[in-house]
């Protein structure tokens, strides 16, 4: 299973958020979209960071109250670690898994296309998964 099959399930959407925003507006943001993480791109588009809810709390933990005030650039992660369309799903995975990361930004060549979740992908393969199991069940019970 490939990116492109998780993402073809997702909604289309793609919220993303500017280095300059205010660290409090993008919380908000990620809250009322009920989202981890949000790709940051700069004025031309591209993807230059990544603002997670860890980067958030620890964030808060080094600024304390003031940190609602903080630009975005001063918590981004980055370079941002990415996946393309035809990358396998397992594949994703283990990059998460190694970066310990659990959101990861989908590039078809430079443009910003989705962002797979572990929990989107963990989804899908439970879902392959159990249809697998469901053909090898008929196929045993054809040879009864």
């Amino acid at each position: 299973m490939r990116i492109h099959e998780v993402l073809k399930g997702k909604d289309a959407r793609l919220v993303t958020c500017k280095p300059e925003d205010a660290v409090g507006t993008v919380a908000d943001l990620m809250t009322a979209h009920k989202i981890g993480a949000l790709p940051v791109r700069d004025e031309e588009g591209r993807l230059i960071g990544m603002l997670s809810e860890r980067d958030v709390a620890q964030g808060f933990a080094r600024y304390g109250e003031i940190l609602s005030r903080k630009t975005v650039r001063t918590l981004m992660s980055s370079p941002v670690i990415t996946c393309r369309l035809e990358d396998e799903v397992r594949s994703a995975m283990v990059t998460m898994s190694r970066q310990r990361i659990r959101h990861l930004p989908v590039v078809e060549g430079e443009a910003l296309v989705g962002v797979v979740s572990q929990g989107d992908l963990m989804a899908r393969l439970l879902e392959q998964s159990e249809l697998e199991n469901a053909v090898l069940r008929d196929r045993v019970i054809a040879l009864r």
